[in-house]
């Protein structure tokens, strides 16, 4: 019998196109599936790891809450970011990838019964996190405009209420590319205050834009700073996707529930990877680096939209992937992404389970394959669909 906590949480769908793609042992297929990436992560990262090999500190489960250089590190960039000040040691804790901290966060935050908000659609993976820890997801529909996806800044700030124990945003978000901005912050800072929700804020893509703008942050507003929780991560925008390094950083009182939190759940973090992390995010071309991924991606997305702009595709304005609509071909995701794996070696999940909207499209991700291999997709489309 499942237990209750498990019956509303579906899969994500992405492991099993994944190990199915695995499984054919086909190079040809292009993995559009995964949110992987095959830009090489920063050399000073590398660097440190090496390093860290052969350093019996790094072979330790001490410290709990994280090596202070990582911590040093996280907290002034979340505080050069938010433009504040963020102290290492009460207001920042290292956390084993982004999700870790997300789960770690949630469960500090939030009681069995009370709402998330969330926009939809939007990773399976936070909607399944709220749900794991009792929470009840409340969705606010981001929109299709010619420029991609929009989400409403009052309508947002509506769905905060009696109930909401906090707000869950990503930007650019998973799986959309959708970008909030300062109206979205200013909106929901009254909400918030008004009925003392958090704003969990996900910044692990916020840098990864492609209208050349900085990140937004939450806690740039005055009102919003001491309901702010961010949690970062190594693994997009630094491309260390393995190192499972992330930090939580807010407010002392929380930091230290979420520190407890994570005492009690992972423990600790990968001991050999936190110096690497700390090494990118101190990086003096550590901005230059990620605008000049960022840039690449870019490349990628247009790519995509050049090959597939006969088909309802919805422009991304950051991240790693973009989603098409797969209503006016007549066609269930599931149905087209078996099409493709099976008709035209392509890889792509379903969004079953991301969000209420999420069974309408098909989710591309553009991260891992090479301009060159994505310009194959429009014939390779027309294969499936013929």
């Amino acid at each position: 019998m499942t237990v209750s906590r498990l019956r509303e949480i579906p899969g994500i769908g992405v492991d099993v196109v994944g190990d199915s793609a695995d499984a054919t042992g086909d190079p040809s297929f292009l993995r559009l599936e995964n949110l992987d990436t095959d830009l090489r992560p920063p050399e000073v990262a590398l660097a440190a790891t090496r390093a860290a090999i052969d350093d019996d500190a790094a072979n330790s489960y001490l410290p709990f809450q994280g090596h202070r250089s990582l911590r040093t590190a996280a907290a002034a960039h979340v505080g050069r970011i938010a433009r504040r000040n963020y102290d290492p040691d009460t207001e920042c804790v290292s956390v084993a990838g982004g999700l870790n901290g997300i789960l770690n966060t949630l469960l500090a935050t939030v009681e069995p019964g009370q709402e998330v908000v969330l926009c939809d659609p939007i990773y399976a993976g936070l909607v399944n996190r709220v749900r794991l820890v009792g929470g009840v997801p409340h969705f606010v529909p981001a929109e299709v405009t010619e420029n991609g996806w929009t989400v409403d800044p009052e309508r947002l700030a509506d769905a905060v209420g009696p109930q909401t124990a906090a707000v869950l945003m990503m930007g650019p978000a998973m799986p959309t590319g959708l970008v909030l901005d300062d109206t979205h912050w200013s909106a929901l800072a009254a909400a918030c205050e008004r009925y003392d929700a958090w704003l969990i804020y996900d910044a692990a893509m916020e840098r990864l834009r492609f209208d050349g703008l900085g990140p937004s942050h939450p806690a740039t507003h005055e009102a919003l700073v001491p309901r702010t929780i961010t949690v970062g991560s190594a693994s997009k925008e630094l491309r260390l996707i393995g190192w499972r390094v992330g930090w939580v950083v807010g407010p002392a009182d929380i930091i230290g529930d979420i520190r407890l939190v994570g005492m009690t759940n992972v423990v600790c973090q990968v001991g050999l990877a936190q110096n690497a992390v700390a090494a990118a995010l101190n990086a003096v071309d550590a901005d230059a680096d990620v605008a000049t991924a960022t840039a690449e991606w870019r490349r990628r997305s247009d790519t995509v939209l050049t090959q597939l702009a006969s088909y309802p595709v919805i422009r991304p304005q950051g991240g790693w992937s973009m989603l098409l609509d797969t209503r006016p071909l007549g066609l269930s995701p599931s149905e087209l992404s078996h099409a493709l794996f099976h008709r035209a070696q392509v890889a792509a999940t379903p969004m079953d389970g991301w969000g209420p909207s999420g069974q309408h499209f098909l989710r591309i991700v553009f991260a891992n394959e090479s301009v060159d291999r994505l310009e194959q997709l429009g014939d390779r489309f027309q294969l499936a669909l013929r």
